[in-house]
């Protein structure tokens, strides 16, 4: 297959490379264990944490879902104040911070005594570790990789894949062997300590290690990169606001949060609702988590290949195909939109970072998606009040939220369609640039 066919067999300064990224590494390795525990903390980890805590407060499983849903709008706040904490601390310094105050307030929702305390805790949990990971994550990674930034997600969004396989079976058997009170201190003190790493060991960018963006030499960047390191790329929040790739960048993003979240926040109990034991249903979500680490990075290298916005409209159709499968109820179309399900597991977190990068470019960014990411955000948490909507109203089936998850993917490939995939993006139009002057410029034929 042409696509994946190794382009750099001759020298081109390293711009072509998928896994050759130096000490790159570092800080695509701290993006992805923030997002295991993100998704841990979240998402997926409400498939054991939710009827815990709800048995414990003698509450119904939608209670706290409904309570998640309005801890994710509060986070909205939280993403606005981060934004703008990240252009003034700092990316690297910043999710340390946020990491430490994730793991002791995800303590406080584990040990919440009341519905009002688990609300409280929940509000910080969203509000700190979604920052750390989106918006000092994506921070990180559109000014390391501003070019490899869809392979680069691909590797970073591993870490949703790895939390849905391994968060729900590690913190099952903590919460049989100490109860959840006592079984989440191991959680909380891992991601203390990630956080502390990360004060040590990431930087901000990659000239802080003496590395250009990408990792690419000094002769590529020089010709194919816009040199200008404006801070805040000539961009107010109020410009931001006004102009009309900031809302269909931050919506379209969040549409597919909505269908990704959404279905992995419930997946467990879906599989039991279909018939299948709580080991069973466990073990299946694991498994379907790893298929999808292969699928985060294949997401990942369309997305450099094809660009964005096909690799998106793509992703809409296949998750909108595997949710109408599952919804059928039919066993082996059940089997094979698990499948397709697995492999777009951590789709959509690709394009959190990758979509207001290739539209608004590396320049500005921070600014950029502290405006982008709240509205991310806020428009995310609205599958947790489907989710709890759609059970309340059918007795707790939870399929017949596939079918509005549907909805959604079809709406948003149309919107996504509408998308300048470069409309501000100052790397992609002087390279763009240099290669008309380059074509334009007549051969000089010599003659002896």
């Amino acid at each position: 297959m042409s696509l994946f066919k190794k382009k750099n067999a001759v020298d081109d300064g390293n711009k072509s490379s998928i896994v050759n990224f130096g000490a790159g590494w570092f800080p695509i390795i701290y993006c992805l264990m923030m997002f295991w525990f993100y998704v841990g903390m979240c998402n997926d980890g409400s498939n054991v944490s939710v009827p815990a805590i709800a048995a414990n407060l003698r509450v119904e499983n939608s209670t706290l879902l409904s309570m998640n849903s309005i801890a994710g709008l509060v986070g909205v706040l939280f993403f606005i104040l981060m934004g703008q904490l990240n252009r003034k601390i700092g990316a690297r310094f910043l999710s340390g911070v946020l990491c430490i105050a994730a793991g002791l307030s995800y303590y406080g929702v584990c040990n919440a005594t009341s519905v009002g305390m688990y609300l409280f805790f929940m509000c910080l949990v969203t509000g700190t570790i979604m920052s750390a990971g989106y918006i000092c994550g994506g921070a990180l990674v559109a000014q390391w990789f501003p070019k490899k930034k869809g392979v680069v997600m691909g590797y970073t969004t591993m870490g949703h894949n790895l939390g849905s396989a391994f968060f729900c079976p590690i913190f099952s058997f903590l919460i049989a062997r100490f109860y959840i009170g006592h079984g989440v201190i191991v959680l909380t003190v891992g991601i203390m300590i990630l956080g502390v790493v990360g004060m040590i060991f990431i930087r901000n960018t990659p000239q802080e290690r003496h590395l250009n963006p990408d990792n690419v030499s000094d002769e590529v960047f020089k010709n194919e990169y816009n040199m200008d390191e404006d801070d805040d790329g000539g961009w107010t929040v109020k410009k931001l606001l006004k102009t009309k790739e900031v809302w269909t960048v931050a919506i379209t993003t969040g549409l597919f949060q909505i269908c990704s979240v959404g279905v992995m926040s419930q997946l467990v109990l879906r599989n039991e609702e279909l018939g299948f034991s709580a080991n069973q249903a466990m073990s299946i979500m694991t498994v379907l988590a790893l298929i999808g680490v292969v699928g985060s990075w294949i997401i990942g290298v369309f997305d450099d290949k094809l660009g964005t916005k096909k690799t998106m409209i793509g992703f809409g159709a296949w998750y909108a195909a595997a949710l109408v499968l599952n919804f059928t109820n039919n066993m082996p179309c059940v089997i094979v939109s698990l499948f397709m399900i697995a492999i777009g597991i951590g789709g959509s977190a690709n394009f959190t970072t990758s979509l207001p990068t290739s539209v608004f470019g590396r320049q500005g960014f921070n600014k950029v998606n502290s405006v982008i990411f709240p509205i991310q955000g806020a428009v995310t948490a609205m599958q947790f009040m489907i989710n709890a909507v759609v059970q309340k109203a059918t007795g707790g089936q939870i399929r017949y939220a596939y079918l509005v998850f549907v909805a959604v993917a079809v709406v948003n490939i149309l919107i996504i369609m509408k998308v300048d995939e470069h409309r501000y993006n100052r790397d992609y139009k002087d390279a763009k640039e240099k290669q008309e002057q380059e074509a334009e410029t007549p051969l000089v034929t010599v003659h002896n």
